[in-house]
């Protein structure tokens, strides 16, 4: 891992000056992607979090950053430190500015392990660490609040892991009811008919970290219909093999490119970039990136 990051920071010296860095860094805090504000760091191996403000939710916590405290939501995806190695701050600092408890979803699988982390930590610390811990099985949902439901889907890392989809959920008057007046409606929903339809949407996929077999898992459809796809993209040109990243659970770029035609995504947004690349070969390799891909495929490159 040093020996990535200094073989980064030696080619970094050669791309452009520190301004252009610092207008690209605040651009990428500013990145709207399909309507929804989304920021974060991730970097294979050292820490992932993806914030999407406007849903007042998190995915994974990484290191914790400052911007994540706010979000009332978190979502974890696995077990790995870069994911879920700043949790504790999370919960405590949310203490500290007097917040509300922050609801934390994880895995079942590790529902048991968390808790103890954070019994650890009280007695370390003598904070209560208020929070409230939910274990969600792959298929099943958690509503955030009622126009807003997540459910947990399957991915394949060198753990237990899971992703999470965020659907929308709305009514909508059944067919046979429209171009009632509004009081014939009343009475209909006072007398107990069901009125209306509830329609739900994929609109955000987050997937965690995860090999490319995600993608053709047919239990998986909705993740590749989501708004937005944030997903893995761990190594991203022939340096690396294929082989070599599913060796350690990850997706290579080269097979996003396989299965392109698969993804019905308005947009993705590639994230934990192996330490080894620069911001510039990142950059380069989703610009050689081909049809159906070529346009709504996005880097998240901060912190690089």
């Amino acid at each position: 891992m040093g020996e990535e990051m200094e073989r980064r920071k030696e080619r970094e010296e050669n791309e452009s000056d520190d301004s252009v860095r610092e207008k690209r860094k605040e651009e990428e805090t500013r990145r709207t992607i399909e309507g929804y504000p989304v920021e974060g760091l991730s970097i294979g191996g050292h820490e992932t979090c993806i914030i999407f403000s406007s849903l007042n939710m998190a995915f994974d916590i990484g290191r914790c950053p400052q911007r994540a405290i706010s979000q009332d939501f978190l979502f974890i995806s696995h077990a790995h430190m870069d994911h879920i190695g700043g949790l504790p701050m999370y919960v405590a600092t949310r203490g500290l500015y007097r917040m509300k408890p922050p609801t934390i979803v994880v895995p079942t699988c590790i529902k048991e392990n968390v808790e103890q982390l954070f019994e650890v930590h009280r007695r370390l610390d003598g904070s209560e660490l208020k929070h409230n811990l939910i274990a969600l099985d792959v298929g099943q949902e958690f509503y955030v609040r009622k126009d807003l439901k997540v459910r947990a889907f399957k991915t394949y890392h060198s753990i237990q892991s899971q992703g999470y989809v965020v659907y929308s959920v709305k009514q909508k008057l059944k067919r046979e009811y429209l171009g009632l007046s509004g009081n014939e409606i009343k009475n209909l929903k006072s007398s107990g008919v069901e009125i209306t339809n509830t329609e739900t949407s994929p609109e955000i996929a987050f997937t965690g970290d995860t090999m490319s077999d995600f993608i053709i898992d047919e239990m998986n459809i909705d993740v590749l219909r989501a708004k937005v796809l944030v997903m893995e993209s761990t190594f991203v040109d022939g340096t690396v093999t294929v082989e070599h990243a599913r060796d350690y659970g990850h997706t290579h770029l080269f097979e996003i490119v396989k299965y392109a035609d698969k993804f019905q995504n308005k947009s993705i947004l590639l994230i934990h970039f192996s330490a080894r690349y620069t911001v510039k070969e990142i950059q380069e390799a989703i610009q050689r990136l081909p049809q159906p891909l070529a346009g709504r495929v996005f880097a998240l490159t901060e912190g690089f």
